[in-house]
C-alpha cells in the first residue's frame, strides 16, 4: 500500500470541516477590515527566500524543500507566504501604484522539520499583508484582526509583543549584543555562533536552555530604541490598552524570520502544549526594497491552521438542506429533476437506490438534513411529493411544482 510522505497528512472528517469553518470564519473578518484574496505558486525560486526570509534563519538553513528542476532552475516549495505575495506585489508594479493595498490569502506551505502534534510538514496558513501604511496604527488594526479570528473561533490566547527597531537604533544594538555574546562565547550553542556572524538578535530565539539563561544578561533591544521606535512602541502599547486587548512586554521575542522590524507579536494558546504559538506577524518595512520594489512600509501575520484546528470550538449543528430520494425506480428521474432545481439555492443529496420511507428518513437523519423529500408510485401519479421537516416533525403532501 503507497502512504502518504511523513508529516504530510490527508485533511479528512471530522477536521476537515474544522477546516473549512476556520477558512470561512477568518475570509469573512478579513473581507471586514478591507482585504482582498490573493494566491501565489507554491514553488518559488529558492533566491527569494534567501533574500527575504534570511539565510540565517532556520528555514533557509535546515527546513527548506529545496531542489534544481530540469530547466536547472534553483527552486523550492514555500516555507512561508509573506515573501511570495511581496514578490508578486513587486513583480506586478503594484508597488508603483501607491495607496493602500490590503491582501489575505491561505494556502500550504512546507518545512523538512521534524513531524510533531501540530507542526507537520507540509502545513497550512491564514495570513494578511498590508501596504502603503507607515502608522502603528494599522500594527494595531492587524493584531485586533488576529484576536478577533480567534475569539470568533473561541480560542483563548495571549499576546505578545516587542519592538526589533528600526535602521537607525538596530546597528548599535546590535554592536552591544555582539560584544556580550564575544564576551560569552565559549557558553553559547553551536547555532547561536553561527548567527552571531549573520543576524546576532536572533540568537535571542534560541531554544537552548543555557542559552536562554544566558540572555536574561544580555543587553535588551527595549533599552535601546530611538525615539521613533520608542514613541511607536508606547503608541501601541496605548493602543491595545484602550482596545482591551490584554498584552505582556517579552523582550526575547524576535519571530523566526529576518525581515521583521520595529513591531513583532505573538499569540500563543496554553492549551497545546509546549509548541504554542498559534499566530504572530510584525512590521516588515524593507522587504518590499529587498525585493528590489519600491519602498513601502507593510505589516501582515500569518496563522498555522493545524496548530489551533482542535481547539476550534465549532457552532452547533442545526439540520440545513434537502434529502431527496424515490420509493421505486420509476420514481427516480422525478427527484433528479427536483433536485436541480432546488440546488441553485440549497443543498440538496439524492439517494439513488429506491428504499421504503423508514429507510430513507433514517438517511436524511444521517446527514442532518432539514426536509426529507420522497416520491413513491402515488407521488408521482399525482404529481406529488412526500415532505417531512426533521426539525418541527411536521409531515405533507403538496404538489411537487411548489417545493
Amino acid at each position: 500500500m503507497i502512504r502518504s510522505l511523513r508529516g504530510m497528512n490527508d485533511i479528512l472528517p471530522p477536521d476537515n470541516v474544522r477546516f473549512e469553518y476556520f477558512l470561512q470564519t477568518a475570509t469573512a473578518i478579513a473581507r471586514r477590515y478591507g482585504f482582498s484574496y490573493v494566491e501565489t505558486p507554491l514553488l518559488e525560486e529558492t533566491a527569494l527566500f534567501k533574500r527575504s526570509v534570511g539565510e540565517s534563519s532556520d528555514i533557509v538553513g535546515k527546513e527548506m524543500y529545496q531542489f534544481i528542476d530540469k530547466g536547472d532552475n534553483d527552486v523550492c516549495l514555500r516555507p512561508e507566504g509573506t515573501a511570495g505575495v511581496v514578490r508578486a506585489f513587486v513583480q506586478n508594479k503594484l508597488d508603483r501604484a501607491g495607496g493602500i493595498q490590503r491582501y489575505f490569502y491561505h494556502g500550504p506551505m512546507f518545512r523538512y522539520e521534524r513531524p510533531q502534534k501540530g507542526r507537520l510538514r507540509e502545513f497550512h496558513q491564514f495570513g494578511c499583508e498590508s501596504f502603503g501604511v507607515d502608522s502603528v496604527y494599522e500594527d494595531v488594526t492587524i493584531i485586533t484582526m488576529v484576536a478577533d479570528i480567534l475569539a470568533a473561533l473561541g480560542i483563548s490566547f495571549r499576546l505578545k509583543i516587542n519592538s526589533l527597531g528600526d535602521q537607525h537604533c538596530m546597528p548599535q544594538y546590535r554592536e552591544k549584543l555582539v560584544g556580550f555574546l564575544d564576551k560569552h562565547e565559549e557558553h553559547i550553542c553551536e547555532d547561536c555562533a553561527r548567527r552571531k556572524a549573520t543576524n546576532p538578535i536572533r540568537v535571542l530565539d534560541c531554544k537552548n536552555e543555557q542559552c536562554q539563561i544566558l540572555y536574561k544578561e544580555a543587553p535588551k533591544l527595549m533599552d535601546n530604541l530611538c525615539e521613533a521606535c520608542d514613541s511607536d512602541f508606547a503608541t501601541l502599547k496605548q493602543l491595545l490598552d484602550e482596545g482591551g486587548i490584554a498584552y505582556e512586554v517579552d523582550t526575547h521575542l524576535v519571530r523566526g524570520l529576518d525581515y521583521y522590524s520595529k513591531t513583532a507579536f505573538e499569540f500563543v494558546s496554553d492549551e497545546i502544549g509546549a509548541q504554542s504559538a498559534v499566530a504572530g506577524g510584525g512590521r516588515y518595512d524593507r522587504l518590499v526594497e529587498f525585493l528590489d520594489g519600491r519602498a513601502t512600509p507593510a505589516v501582515g501575520f500569518a496563522i498555522g491552521i493545524e496548530r489551533l484546528l482542535e481547539l476550534v470550538k465549532m457552532p452547533e449543528a442545526v439540520r440545513d438542506g434537502y434529502y431527496m430520494g424515490a420509493m421505486d425506480a420509476e420514481s427516480l428521474p422525478p427527484i433528479m429533476q427536483l433536485a436541480r432545481a432546488k440546488r441553485t439555492d440549497n443543498t440538496v443529496v439524492v439517494e439513488y437506490a429506491p428504499k421504503g420511507l423508514k429507510a430513507h428518513l433514517k438517511g436524511a437523519d444521517r446527514i442532518n438534513a432539514r426536509y426529507c423529500v420522497v416520491i413513491g408510485e402515488n407521488e408521482r401519479a399525482a404529481g406529488n411529493v412526500w415532505i417531512k421537516d426533521l426539525d418541527t416533525k411536521t409531515e405533507s403532501v403538496i404538489a411537487a411544482d411548489q417545493l
